[in-house]
């Protein structure tokens, strides 16, 4: 399988919602992805994106390329130590997991980020995903149950 790891553009953005769309279910929340494509395109890919992505992608028999799973992240500023990345998703479709994309995703998330010379890169993962859990072990990343997850959410 011919794995690249690759920026996203704003044509990806259909795919990539719909693979959002896909996480959100596998997290048992599939109704309360609403942001529209129009938002997203412009977030990621206006004149002032507050997003960035990769994507693994494989190709076909005919060299088609195939969007298998994407990583999203943005800057996340703390007083304590600057700037952080923030993954905010990361996912490779249910039925090609295990083939290495994930670990080539993350891996060049940690590659921009030094680039970046960002001071480390934060996320969150489900207590009750032990897959991911498992994947992020493997980096060494520390898990903090000290800290409590707070929102305020406002219709649209």
């Amino acid at each position: 399988m011919n794995i690249q790891i690759r920026k996203a553009f704003r044509e990806d953005c259909p795919r990539i919602l719909t693979l959002v769309k896909e996480l959100a279910a596998f997290e048992k929340h599939p109704d309360k992805v609403t942001v529209t494509l129009k938002h997203f395109e412009e977030s990621g890919f206006g004149v002032h994106p507050v997003w960035w992505a990769y994507l693994a992608t494989i190709q076909d028999d005919n060299k088609n390329e195939y969007i298998a799973g994407f990583a999203l992240y943005f800057v996340r500023y703390s007083t304590w130590k600057g700037q952080l990345m923030f993954l905010e998703d990361i996912l490779i479709t249910e039925h090609l997991r295990g083939k290495g994309m994930g670990k080539l995703l993350f891996e060049r998330l940690i590659e921009e980020a030094k680039e970046k010379q960002f001071s480390g890169i934060i996320w969150q993962v489900l207590d009750w995903n032990e897959k991911a859990i498992s994947f992020y072990k493997k980096y060494n990343a520390k898990f903090n149950p000290e800290w409590v997850n707070a929102s305020i959410e406002f219709p649209q």
